[in-house]
C-alpha cells in the first residue's frame, strides 16, 4: 500500500506521521513541490520488455515529455534473483541530488523514496500505479529492499540518463530502512 511516513532528522528512530490516504499524500508533496498521482496500469506479462512497456504507456510517455520537456524514456526493472541486486540497492541509498526532475512511475512492485526537506525526511512507499517527480536539487535517496520486485517507467530531460551529485552526508544511514517499513521480516 502506498504510505508517507515523515520522520524529524534528529529522531530517526520513529514517524510522526503517517498516512495511506492518497489525497492527503498528495496535498503534503504538494506542499514540498513534489508530484504524486496515481495512473491506471495495464497488464503486460512479467517478461515485458522495455519497448513493450514504453509502447503500453506510449501516451502518458508523450504526455510527460511535452509537459515537462523530457527528452528520454528508459524502464528499470529489477528483481530478487537479479545477481547485482546487492550493488544496484547500496548505488541509491545514499542521499543524492539531480540536476533535473527524477520521474518513476511503478508498472508493478514496490520501492521506497526518501525525501529530504529541511530537518524533515518523507519516506514514500511507492507501488503500482504511482507516479513521483522529484524536482531538480531535493536532497533524496531510493531502498529497492533486499529482495527488490519493481518496474519503472523513468523520464529524463538529460539524454545521458541518471546522474546523481552525492551530498556526503550520513542522513541516509540513520532512518528505519525498506525492511523496517514495509514490515519486511
Amino acid at each position: 500500500m502506498t504510505t508517507l511516513s515523515i520522520f524529524q532528522q534528529n529522531q530517526p528512530q520513529a514517524a510522526h506521521t503517517v498516512t495511506t490516504d492518497p489525497q492527503v499524500i498528495r496535498d503534503t508533496l504538494a506542499s514540498q513541490g513534489v508530484r504524486f498521482e496515481q495512473w491506471p496500469t495495464r497488464e503486460l506479462p512479467a517478461s515485458a520488455t522495455q519497448e513493450q512497456i514504453l509502447e503500453a504507456y506510449a501516451d502518458e510517455v508523450a504526455s510527460l515529455k511535452q509537459e515537462c520537456g523530457f527528452q528520454t524514456a528508459d524502464v528499470v526493472s529489477l528483481t530478487a534473483d537479479h545477481p547485482d541486486k546487492d550493488a544496484f540497492r547500496q548505488k541509491f541509498l545514499d542521499e543524492h541530488t539531480h540536476s533535473e526532475d527524477e520521474v518513476r512511475f511503478f508498472v508493478r512492485g514496490q520501492g521506497l523514496f526518501y525525501l529530504h526537506f529541511g530537518d524533515q525526511v518523507y519516506a514514500l512507499m511507492c507501488e503500482k500505479n504511482d507516479l513521483i517527480s522529484v524536482p531538480d536539487g531535493t536532497r533524496h535517496w531510493f531502498d529497492m529492499g533486499p529482495e527488490p520486485e519493481f518496474t519503472c517507467i523513468r523520464l529524463f530531460t538529460n539524454p545521458e540518463g541518471w546522474v546523481a551529485s552525492f551530498t556526503g552526508e550520513e542522513i541516509a544511514s540513520t532512518l528505519p530502512r525498506y525492511e523496517a517499513l514495509a514490515g519486511v521480516a
